[in-house]
């Protein structure tokens, strides 16, 4: 079964006459254990995208609609946002935004008490995912007492709690510094390894997520134009031709290839590039 299917999918917004997303097919494989890069140029659609995966396009953002979109085999038009948010977690750019409670531990167990689950069971995750995401030193504080970075774990640690199948994060490290942004990203290895989950994140600032990717897939004009392992498609004319800030390593290599000095695919860290370069 398909984590994730778009079939022929196409939105607009209310009062817009332009398609935000046009005639989308993307198949996310189940059991994958990736992380999943979503790129593209500005206003190509990704926020958009991400918004149909917990059914909030077409159920709460007012539009026009066509085709279908499925989350673990279930119509994300006829499956209610509550049922989807088991199977789909969205941390959102400005986590802030998220955070309702008075306190932290309140906060991650928000979802799961409106969910049922019992007390103990509640009280188990809640250590569980503060652990993961080292936040136990904050349990009893506000959110609005914490940095961005705390934010941003205690936002990720509210989600892990409901045990998705698939984590989504829209462009988590846009309103932190270059050393919290690094530490959300390996955050989030360590979160793929541990709870052998999807891991999709959308993001701008490619040179601290690139070297860490499993899968691309790259947008333009509202559309899906690639998808498919991550040396593949950075090796390809799309990603070349995509107005985005390319990895540092990616334009060194991409200028030695066109100068005829470099002959293999281009690497997406620094070790893969001393290795290659070293073969």
């Amino acid at each position: 079964m398909n984590l994730a299917k778009f079939d022929n999918f196409y939105y607009r917004y209310k009062g817009n006459e332009e398609y935000a997303l046009n005639n989308i097919n993307l198949n996310i494989e189940d059991n994958e254990n990736n992380i999943i890069l979503l790129c593209g140029e500005t206003g190509s659609g990704k926020t958009s995208l991400i918004r149909c995966m917990n059914g909030l396009i077409p159920q709460f953002y007012a539009g026009f609609y066509k085709g279908k979109v499925y989350i673990q085999g279930k119509d994300t038009t006829e499956t209610p946002i509550a049922d989807l948010s088991t199977e789909v977690g969205i941390v959102f750019q400005n986590p802030e935004n998220q955070l309702i409670s008075m306190n932290v531990e309140h906060e991650i167990a928000f979802g799961l008490e409106n969910l049922g689950v019992p007390p103990k069971e509640i009280s188990y995750r809640i250590k569980e995912s503060a652990s993961l995401t080292e936040i136990e030193h904050i349990l009893d504080k506000a959110p609005f007492e914490l940095s961005g970075g705390e934010q941003q774990r205690v936002a990720i640690a509210s989600i892990l709690v409901l045990e998705p199948k698939i984590l989504i994060l829209d462009e988590p490290t846009a309103l932190l510094d270059p050393y919290m942004a690094r530490k959300i990203i390996n955050l989030l290895q360590e979160i793929k390894g541990e709870k052998n989950i999807t891991v999709l994140i959308s993001e701008h600032r490619l040179d601290l997520i690139l070297p860490f990717t499993d899968q691309l897939i790259l947008m333009k004009n509202g559309g899906v134009i690639e998808h498919g392992s991550c040396e593949k498609v950075i090796n390809g004319k799309n990603f070349q031709n995509l107005r985005l800030n390319k990895p540092v390593i990616y334009s060194i290599f991409s200028k030695l290839k066109k100068e005829n000095l470099y002959n293999k695919n281009i690497p997406t860290s620094i070790p893969e590039a001393i290795k290659s370069l070293k073969m």
